[in-house]
């Protein structure tokens, strides 16, 4: 998984990035086709605001959040990002189980 982080108005710390890789992992542990993720962290007036595409095989993922606080939002971002994998992953495995092969399939 390819990690590319963006700051807005805001530097990104050793810290912080290492706040992002700890969190991802969560995300890896349910899905781990994960090709990319872009983040961008911004700050907007008294807003800490963070944006996320997650690019995975067919599809792309974007998820944002903002908070009073960077952490809270990057927290918030993440739960919306694992949400959203999850049901990516649970809308593939259903549609590979309903499209069954004819020869799967009774023969009258």
């Amino acid at each position: 998984m390819n990690l590319h982080l963006t700051g807005h108005q805001l530097p990104i710390t050793p810290a912080i990035r290492e706040y992002i890789e700890a969190k991802l992992q969560r995300i890896t542990h349910h899905f781990d086709n994960v090709i990319d993720v872009n983040m961008v962290l911004s700050v907007e007036k008294l807003q800490h605001k963070s944006e996320a595409t997650m690019h995975v095989r067919g599809r792309d993922i974007f998820c944002e959040a903002t908070a009073q606080d960077m952490y809270a939002a990057i927290d918030a971002l993440i739960d919306k990002l694992d949400r959203a994998i999850i049901k990516h992953k649970e809308k593939a495995l259903s549609q590979r189980h309903d499209s069954a092969s004819p020869k799967h399939q009774g023969v009258k």
